[in-house]
């Protein structure tokens, strides 16, 4: 039976890809096999939880251009990955446009109906099931109009739900109703198999557990600390991002600093795709996540009055990782009860790369660092603002060149170290960086940056239109800060930055644990670099 177009919720058309197709674009139509493969399979429920600004939307909208049977959409996707030898299956021509689908964009079915949304997805989708097939008779019960709608147009329906998890974030008090909604269509019974070829969900966070289970335990999920085959679809990979950087003559390196970091087993390095799209459109590298209401949240979350938690904020600000235990997570925003549900809740919003086979989570790139940084600044906590003043201080001796104030203050956070983890340049460099947590409001850091005839260990190199100047920070373990600033200039580090035009600041960092117990102590020289015509 032909079935009329468009709808809202029924059979939404293609437009929405047709637009993203119109702009900047980079192929993930392969997501589109790995949902074929789940057609009416046991594993037909698929649940994919990513931050925000990470392409969900765009993977909904592709999706629907691609399962709706109202429109053709064979020039859209025609020569995409899907099409071609990728689709190893043979299922492209199989599965596109041979569906009814059930469109469902949560965050806007709030705006428009707030408490009253079950009602109302369930009387907008009747409607205009019964607009798309005169010859259908609604059910007393809403999974009753699907079944005959099903029998009718002769295909079972391809149901994507956008956002699936807002109501539980923005509405708490909805959250049973809406829970018992999924479960009467969604929850593995017969009514299921007959109603759904697949069903696709996104949404920010897992789905919330109800006790020890799910509550929608059918579903098979793919997170940001679990993405599993989905890993390549989280984002940009690294040679999707060097291909747009040389078709748009963008810096290759500098995109890989400000939005690279996320990495995933069988995939490696992920960016934030709407940040590189965003650089590549404006030609600039900047954070554009304060452009978004995600970064409102940061500060709420770090404020969290949790033992131990300013002190690892301060860590991960200055380019450390902590270890991370994620298992405990009810996966929703208000139940937290140690230090690793903030932890673990930040990996899923994206301010956190987690890296599975470590169990560790870190600050990914410079773009989030600035967050923290800016963040960080607003927690009114004694221990935090106590944190953020010394750092800040400590940037206030180094330009200034008070080095017995820099290597105090640096004694004082290897103080707070552990001893049994400092024994090293590495723990040396982690400490200086933990130390000048507070630069990112100023300062980009690169470690181990290729200049003149070696590696500088630290660059705190000031961002576009700083007064601030340049750090190059070398680090010696049992030799001498005068040593650390020889090597600087015998290995012409400042050569790196030569471009960046301002005074540049070098430091050298020494500490002697060959020194007898009791007078092992960092020294610190500061010179101020004199540049040759």
């Amino acid at each position: 039976m032909e079935v009329k177009a468009l709808g809202t919720y029924l059979n939404p058309g293609n437009s929405g890809f047709m637009g993203i197709r119109n702009d900047i674009y980079v192929d993930k139509s392969g997501l589109i096999s790995l949902i074929n493969d789940t057609i009416d399979t046991p594993r037909r429920l698929t649940c994919i939880s990513r931050p925000r600004r990470f392409g969900k939307s765009f993977a909904a909208k592709m999706l629907c251009a691609y399962y709706d049977k109202t429109c053709n959409s064979s020039k859209l996707f025609d020569g995409l990955k899907i099409s071609s030898g990728q689709n190893i299956h043979g299922t492209y021509e199989k599965h596109r446009n041979k569906y009814d689908v059930i469109y469902l964009d949560m965050t806007n079915i709030m705006g428009k109906a707030g408490l009253g949304m079950i009602q109302f997805i369930e009387d907008s989708v009747t409607e205009e099931l019964l607009a798309a097939y005169p010859e259908l008779k609604a059910g007393s019960v809403f999974d009753e109009t699907l079944i005959r709608a099903t029998e009718l147009a002769g295909n079972k329906f391809i149901m994507i739900v956008d956002e699936w998890d807002a109501p539980i974030r923005e509405t708490p008090g909805i959250q049973h109703n809406y829970f018992q909604f999924l479960r009467t269509l969604l929850k593995g019974s017969g009514t299921t198999d007959r109603i759904f070829a697949a069903v696709y969900m996104t949404g920010i966070l897992p789905i919330k557990k109800d006790g020890s289970q799910s509550a929608i335990s059918d579903f098979k999920e793919f997170s940001m600390v679990k993405p599993r085959k989905f890993g390549s679809y989280v984002g940009f990979t690294e040679d999707e991002v060097l291909a747009l950087c040389k078709e748009h003559n963008c810096d290759f390196q500098k995109m890989k600093q400000w939005y690279d970091g996320y990495s995933f087993r069988n995939t490696g390095s992920v960016y934030n795709p709407s940040s590189v799209i965003e650089a590549i459109h404006n030609n600039d590298f900047d954070s554009y996540w304060v452009q978004t209401s995600a970064a409102e949240s940061l500060m709420e979350y770090i404020s969290l009055d949790f033992d131990g938690l300013s002190k690892t904020v301060a860590e991960l600000i200055g380019g450390g990782e902590t270890r991370v235990d994620t298992d405990g997570f009810a996966n929703d925003l208000l139940t937290f009860r140690n230090r690793d549900d903030i932890l673990t809740l930040l990996i899923h919003l994206g301010y956190l790369a987690y890296e599975e086979t470590s169990k560790t989570a870190h600050i990914p790139n410079e773009e989030i660092r600035m967050e923290f940084a800016r963040a960080i600044r607003k927690v009114n906590r004694d221990d935090t603002i106590r944190r953020v003043r010394e750092s800040d201080q400590l940037i206030t001796d180094t330009i200034h060149g008070n080095a017995n104030a820099v290597a105090a203050q640096i004694e004082k956070i290897h103080g707070e170290e552990s001893p049994l983890h400092y024994n090293n340049e590495q723990a040396l460099r982690s400490v200086i960086k933990r130390a000048y947590f507070s630069c990112g409001d100023e300062y980009v850091l690169f470690e181990e940056l290729p200049a003149g005839a070696g590696y500088a260990d630290i660059v705190y190199l000031p961002k576009k239109d700083s007064l601030l100047p340049a750090l190059i920070i070398e680090l010696k373990w049992n030799h001498t800060a005068e040593g650390a600033i020889a090597q600087i200039k015998r290995r012409r580090y400042p050569d790196a930055i030569r471009a960046y035009g301002g005074d540049i600041m070098l430091v050298g960092i020494n500490y002697d644990k060959n020194m007898p117990a009791g007078q092992r102590k960092h020294t610190c020289l500061i010179e101020n670099y004199q540049k040759t015509p």
